[in-house]
């Protein structure tokens, strides 16, 4: 469990002023550490964390942690639903409104016009902030139990928010249909 001077610093780091995705994949550092992903109240209304302490127009959505930064960023969640959770339960969340169509590969992604269509709305929509650390995994559990963003389901219990996130990402999955058989 980290100490409470951490997850301070943490949480000051996480709530500073977010930035745009453009301006944070540039000046990611390739570290450890945690990322949050902000976006104003009308976007994803239905989904309220806490306001960013340094922009009040930005209302936390998640939180996750990286064994380096930008490529987890840049790589993952701005570019590939296969291997980011987040772009899986954004696009599952969009389906009914964006029309975003999934296929099988080994996995359920989007096709690849919607993966561009996805990244395009979150650059968009959402901002970021991060904290480095050596070691961010007992920080993120910490952490996502006391802000409770609510795109995160492991250990955060929320209701109806829960619910909700959960029948996202089973739409997004049930959008391509039955597993093709080899």
């Amino acid at each position: 469990m980290p100490d409470d001077m951490t997850v301070q610093q943490a949480t000051a780091d996480l709530f500073s002023a977010p930035h745009v995705l453009a301006a944070a994949v540039a000046v990611l550092p390739v570290t450890a550490g945690l990322y949050a992903w902000w976006a104003p109240p009308k976007v994803l209304a239905a989904f309220q964390g806490p306001a960013n302490s340094s922009d009040g127009g930005q209302r936390l959505l998640s939180l996750g942690k990286a064994k380096r930064l930008r490529p987890r960023i840049a790589s993952n969640h701005l570019r590939d639903s296969g291997r980011s959770t987040l772009r899986r339960t954004l696009a599952g969340l969009l389906i009914p409104t964006e029309g975003y169509r999934t296929t099988w590969t080994d996995r359920v992604v989007l096709i690849p016009e919607d993966e561009q269509r996805l990244t395009d709305w979150m650059h968009r929509h959402l901002t970021l902030t991060w904290s480095e650390h050596p070691d961010p995994v007992p920080l993120e559990t910490a952490l996502i139990s006391r802000l409770l963003p609510p795109l995160n389901v492991d250990g955060v219990v929320h209701g109806t928010t829960l619910d909700r996130v959960k029948q996202a990402r089973a739409r997004y999955y049930a959008s391509a249909g039955p597993r093709p058989r080899d």
